[in-house]
Parts: structure tokens; sequence; C-alpha cells
């Protein structure tokens, strides 16, 4: 009996053309052992606002793009009220002037009064593509632009949650995106009924039209007493050393928030390189949230990691944010037997 309805499951779903089975391709490269080590810088790059600014409470969320020599940080803004998103700019990823706010909730559509970075945007064509997280019941749009400043957004969201019993039947969220092949990736949050928060994948040839992994989640949270296991979230996923890695946060019930690290070859089965967080705070302003990265893997390493912090340990605002910058250094790479 148990097969056979898990069976008819997988069937309606594949009948609703929105799930199918596919893998990323290899990560080019002979597989390394490699470790890495973080060097993070001890104060803030990217603070809070003054009082009344739409950044005043948190500033979080960073996403971290380089185009013309130029680097783009689309980010997270909390005034107390409202999420926005902003932007702000800078040269060498220390050093950030602000640009204001760049994308907000709209009320009458799908979004309601909520919109947050928690996203992915990749320069495509010359053209920043974004995806973020909105609605009360979290869903996935995407929005567009030739400057950065000017954005046309999608009507609908191209990804939302799933069908009752899935792992992401009660939201989806914190996407990242990025480009292999003739394809976009989509690792994203997804939660349930029980409120179990765990990381899956979906598959887009436009970036609008998107299938998720029939076997989704593809990392789950940690056992009990783990520093993720109450669970996972904002994942940020790039190729080297004949792998793909991902940083991810990981939630303890105290809602405590630090990295962790996986790596895999096809990009669906994935391992943790340890059980213990990589990346965690040891600064007053970051001593209780470490969350949000955002890695520019494209240039040679050690590479820029931009990451949120808080001093204070709550689920999801009022952190106290601000976005921090860590250098990822690889370390002891030896070919893999």
């Amino acid at each position: 009996m148990r097969r056979l309805v898990v069976g008819g499951w997988w069937l309606l779903l594949a009948a609703c053309g929105r799930y199918g089975e596919f893998a990323l391709p290899e990560s080019l490269g002979t597989p390394a052992e490699v470790s890495f080590r973080f060097e993070v810088l001890p104060e803030p790059v990217l603070m809070r606002g003054e009082p009344g600014a739409w950044d005043a409470v948190d500033a979080l969320n960073p996403s971290v793009v380089r185009r013309d020599g130029l680097l783009y940080n689309f980010y997270s803004g909390f005034d107390g009220r409202t999420w926005h998103t902003g932007l702000a700019t800078s040269a060498d990823g220390l050093r950030w002037e602000k640009q204001g706010k760049v994308l907000s909730p709209d009320p009458p559509t799908w979004e309601g009064d909520y919109i947050a970075a928690n996203g992915s945007a990749p320069l495509v064509n010359d053209q920043f593509l974004y995806w973020y997280q909105a609605g009360r019941t979290p869903s996935i749009g995407l929005a567009s632009s030739a400057d950065g400043r000017r954005w046309s957004k999608q009507p609908a969201p191209v990804l939302r949650p799933g069908p009752r019993g899935s792992f992401d039947e009660r939201g989806v969220a914190d996407p990242y995106v990025l480009r292999v092949g003739a394809f976009f990736y989509m690792f994203y949050l997804g939660q349930d009924r029980a409120a179990r928060q765990r990381l899956g994948v979906a598959r887009s040839s436009d970036g609008i039209a998107w299938s998720k992994l029939y076997s989704n989640p593809v990392l789950e949270p940690g056992p009990a007493g783990a520093f993720d296991e109450n669970g996972l979230g904002e994942p940020a996923v790039w190729a080297s050393h004949g792998y793909y890695w991902m940083l991810y946060a990981g939630r303890d019930r105290a809602e405590n928030r630090r990295l962790g690290l996986a790596r895999s070859r096809d990009g669906i089965h994935w391992k943790r390189v340890s059980a213990a967080p990589v990346l965690a705070g040891t600064a007053p302003w970051n001593a209780r949230v470490v969350c949000d990265p955002s890695i520019d893997a494209e240039a040679a390493p050690p590479w820029r990691v931009w990451f949120g912090g808080g001093d204070a340990a709550r689920p999801d605002e009022r952190l106290n944010g601000q976005i921090g910058m860590a250098l990822l250094h690889p370390a002891d790479v030896k070919l893999a037997k």
C-alpha cells in the first residue's frame, strides 16, 4: 500500500510537469581533497542605516555580483515594519556606497507586504537576473534589470510551494542560482508542515519555468545536538577542485546560526565536510548569527565571502544584522584517490 501511494504521488507530480530527474554536470577537473580556511574581518563592511532609514534595524542577505570591475551588492534591509531590497556598490568589497532601495513589496500582487533579498543576482548577457523571496507564504519571484536600479518583475512567482506532503509545501525561500551549461540551477530552502527546513534544487532553461528534483530534499538537518539540528537555509554553491561546494546556514534549537560546508560531484548527492560549523561568529556584532553567504568564486582564490551577522538569535528579523566579509583559502590540496 505504501509503495503504491508513493508511486501515484510521483506520477501525479510528473503529469503536472513541475518535477523531473536531473543532475548537475560533473564539476570540471580532477577531484581533490582540499580543506578550507576562513580569514574573517573583525568588523562589518556594510552596516545598518541611521535611525529611520529603510535598513535601520537589519542589513542582511548580501548577494554580490561583479560587473565591469565594480561589485554590486543586492541586500535586504528592514526598517522595523517592512523588508526591502537595496543596492550598494564597491570597487574592493570592503568599502561600500549605498545606493538606496531598488525593490519593495507590491501589496496588490502576490508579494503582499513582504519582500526580502535572500536571493541570487547573477549577470546573464549583461543583465542582472534577481530571484527573490516574497509573500507571507513564501514563494520565489524573478526580476530583471539592465543597471541594477530599475527593475522589471515577472507578474507571478517562478517557484511556488509544493503539493500536500512535499518537503516544501509550506514555503520556498532563500534561492541561490547558478548557471551551468544550458541550465540554471536553483538551490533553495523548503519548509514542510512540521516546520522542518531543508534544502532542495530545481532546474530551468530560462529562469522562469522550473522543474523541481523528484528526490528533494538534497540536504537534511543534522542529528540531535548538532549546530544545524533545527534547520538549514541560505545556500551558496560554487564549483572548484572537482566538486560542487555548498556553504549553508544551520540553526540550532536556540536559533543561533552558523555556516556549514558540504560537497558533491553532481549537485544532488551532498556530504558534509565536517559535523562542526566552518564559520561561527567570534566578534560581538555576529556572536549569535552568521548566515546568508555570498561567494565571489569567479576570481582566483582566496575567494571573498560576504555574510550576514547579528548579535540577537531570532528566526527572521531584528538580529541587529550587518554584513561582514571573510577570505576563503583552499589549503592542503591533494588529488583524491
